[in-house]
């Protein structure tokens, strides 16, 4: 196997979400991080603050200050204008600025790109405006913060999307600019687990031999789909059909998800587990069953779909979403339209054609698997591309000069800011000289914002 010399560069990663918060994109994070610090170059994440948790990583993880948000958001929103956060960054000579979320994270890695001059990119997971919609109740107000992420994503050197799914999530809220699809990968291995593990589980769990077992993993919310699954299971019921249903995850609405399958009467046949984060533990779940149902039509690349496939277990999702993407009706997975009838048909299908199922398994473990590792080296060649791209010139970022002149004051105000938190420490016992020093340091922050405007201002007025 030839091997490919690569530059060794200085990542910053940044994102919202981050642990002790896992989900889809800080998952993607992790990985990056790991992939370039252990075999590519250097990497930093950057990332809100989440008290009480201890960073364990094999890369540096700078955190910022942070609101409890977690109820609305889902996860801590970030302040991205911390002056001491930005003066331990301001050094780091990062050749590349790599945000995966265009809220805080984007709002910062603009910041950052003005001290470091390196290129911004931006990876686009997931489809904000469903997300505000379902956030926020005032449409007004959906569409302002809208008009935001456009902003700041077209700002950005370089736009890449998971899938071509999320690049037209990415057009419909308004963005007209390039975008790269550059799919994420999956932490598993290919293969199925260790066969020990994966009977015990099925003795576990009374997964009996052509007894058929569907699985869910995934966040516990009804926008991912489960009311169509439990809809479907109650009519599978119905039939006379024996099968069992076990759902690894937590989340928002699981427990009104364990309400709503005991009132269709189908409990006793499904399995709350709750959240695994051990990751060969989750890959036994993976194998031990025979059809991964999912329905989303919100996610955007469907990682879970991709991680069951890495295990040979064959997915059924709907046609037309993200998730089905690179997917082909009884070849590598099952697809169906997004409506309880035709859901049902296709999980009788299953249940009576098990041997039929570990084919498609098989065939969506063969052709759709594609490891972190490929996927994280893909994107560090393509790092290489935007630098020299870069420098010639040649950008995605539609910032306007207006913005330009914002978020170079800014950058002038934190610094500013840290003088003033230096002469705090320096003066502290000497009050009349810490307040001379106070108003001088005031005067020349408003001297030297007010004269970068001016000159900035001047130079657009040319």
């Amino acid at each position: 196997m030839i091997q490919i010399e690569r530059n060794h560069y200085n990542v910053c990663l940044l994102n919202d979400s981050f642990p002790p918060l896992i989900d889809g994109v800080a998952n993607a994070v992790i990985n990056y991080a790991e992939i370039i610090q252990g075999e590519l170059g250097m990497a930093t994440v950057v990332t809100p603050s989440s008290p009480g948790f201890v960073d364990d990583f094999i890369f540096p993880v700078v955190r910022y200050s942070s609101l409890d948000t977690q109820k609305a958001l889902g996860y801590r929103a970030g302040y991205p204008f911390s002056a001491s956060m930005l003066e331990s960054l301001q050094d780091s000579n990062f050749n590349v600025i790599h945000s995966h979320c265009p809220f805080a994270s984007t709002v910062l890695g603009r910041t950052l790109r003005e001290k470091n001059h390196a290129p911004l990119i931006m990876t686009y997971h997931t489809k904000f405006d469903e997300d505000l919609k379902r956030i926020v109740k005032n449409p007004l107000l959906v569409s302002q913060i809208t008009k935001f992420i456009v902003q700041n994503i077209n700002t950005c050197d370089e736009i890449w999307t998971v899938s071509k799914g999320a690049g037209e999530n990415l057009r419909s809220i308004g963005y007209e600019g390039e975008y790269r699809i550059m799919p994420n990968g999956v932490d598993f291995p290919k293969g199925k687990a260790e066969p020990e593990g994966v009977e015990e589980l099925r003795v576990d769990y009374g997964l009996a031999d052509r007894l058929p077992a569907f699985l869910f993993v995934g966040r516990l919310f009804w926008y991912k789909g489960l009311r169509l699954i439990f809809d479907s299971l109650k009519r599978l019921s119905e039939k006379g059909i024996a099968y069992k249903f076990l759902i690894v995850g937590d989340g928002g609405d699981r427990e009104e998800m364990e309400q709503y399958a005991e009132s269709l009467g189908i409990a006793e046949n499904c399995c709350f587990i709750g959240a695994i984060n051990d990751r060969e533990e989750l890959r036994y779940y993976y194998t031990a069953c025979d059809l991964f149902l999912f329905p989303s039509l919100y996610d955007t690349n469907g990682i879970v779909v991709r991680e069951a496939a890495a295990c040979g277990l064959p997915s059924i999702l709907i046609e037309g979403s993200c998730a089905a993407e690179d997917f082909s009706d009884k070849h590598n997975a099952i697809l169906t339209q997004n409506e309880t009838e035709a859901f049902t048909a296709e999980l009788e299908f299953a249940a009576s054609h098990l041997d039929e199922l570990k084919q498609i398994g098989e065939n969506a473990m063969n052709e759709v698997y594609m490891s972190w590792e490929d996927a994280v080296k893909r994107a560090y060649d393509r790092y290489e591309v935007v630098i020299e791209n870069c420098r010639r010139g040649v950008t995605q970022c539609r910032e306007t000069k207006i913005q330009e002149v914002l978020y170079s004051s800014v950058s002038d105000i934190t610094d500013s800011i840290q003088k003033v938190r230096s002469i705090t420490a320096s003066s502290k016992s000497k009050t009349k000289r810490f307040s001379r020093a106070i108003k001088r340091t005031r005067k020349v922050i408003a001297g030297n914002i007010a004269s970068n405007l001016n000159e900035r201002a001047e130079k657009l007025e040319k």
